[in-house]
């Protein structure tokens, strides 16, 4: 009798993790595709109203004086590459009267280019969710028919064993959950940091010998706003495989193989920010 009962109690513990393991996973998956899909103005708008004062107030100034520098040493050169005034030509001055009109509007516009950046590739992510994002979530209660007449079979020593599996695998299942809210947030708050600063990298764009940091950093925006539509691939591969998972009677290999595709996942949403920056050549 105490061998029986010490079976149930193992067995309604079994069932009672598996049931709630990959609950918050799930859910935490199914919002990555509506966080990411979401344009700084759209996924917090007081936060994105305190990020544009601050680039109007605070760093368009800055940006004033680090333009001025630049247009001044860009007219230097100009002079000094014609032999200083030896070799003049009037359309000299032209030139740079034009360069420092594009530069002038180029650092006035920089809010609208960064967020015209932003809105291209929320456009992207809404065209390809309709076509990679399925249904993600884990229903491990569902991967072995009936679990409790599986479970009955067992000796007390499997099931002691799958107890302990069933909890750590729980505890590891909190934790992924953690470490999705870490990239899908961490993405959107270095979204903010960088556009905060825009004005400033791109009052260099039209010099020859510093316009590689504003160059830099209209690629780190591309690699920033594409990184949103890697992670939808890696949702949508994620699916696919969780889908596959082969139904049997081995419960205990169900398990770690969602435990398993669960960790691939986090794995790639971490990579998908250096990915990014390598294939728009941002560092």
């Amino acid at each position: 009798m105490i061998q029986e009962w010490f079976k149930e109690v193992l067995i309604d513990g079994i069932i009672s993790n598996l049931s709630g393991t990959f609950d918050t996973v799930n859910t935490k998956v199914a919002e990555i595709a509506g966080e990411v899909g979401m344009t700084p103005s759209g996924w917090n708008g007081g936060i994105f109203n305190m990020i544009r004062s601050l680039s109007e107030t605070v760093i368009v100034p800055i940006a004033g004086i680090i333009l001025t520098f630049v247009m001044c040493y860009e007219l230097i050169q100009l002079i000094v590459e014609k032999n200083n005034l030896h070799d003049f030509d009037t359309w000299l001055f032209w030139k740079w009267i034009f360069k420092t009109f594009c530069a002038v509007l180029i650092v006035t516009n920089t809010w609208n280019i960064v967020m015209a950046v932003f809105d291209v590739a929320q456009s992207v992510v809404d065209q390809s969710a309709g076509v990679i994002i399925s249904d993600a979530g884990i229903d491990i209660s569902g991967v072995v028919g009936d679990l409790e007449t599986t479970l009955a079979d067992w000796s007390i020593g499997s099931l002691l064993g799958l107890w302990f599996q069933s909890v750590f695998v729980g505890l590891c299942s909190h934790i992924l959950t953690i470490a999705i809210f870490l990239v899908i947030y961490g993405r959107m708050i270095e979204v903010y940091l960088t556009v905060s600063v825009g004005p400033i990298p791109f009052a260099t764009m039209v010099n020859r010998e510093w316009g590689h940091t504003g160059q830099n950093y209209l690629k780190s925006l591309l690699a920033l706003g594409f990184q949103a539509f890697l992670i939808m691939v890696c949702v949508g591969i994620y699916a696919v495989l969780v889908q596959n998972i082969a139904v049997g009677d081995d419960i205990t290999v169900a398990i770690w193989e969602c435990m398993g595709y669960t960790v691939l996942l986090c794995y790639t949403l971490f990579k998908t920010g250096s990915l990014a920056k390598s294939l728009f050549g941002a560092h």
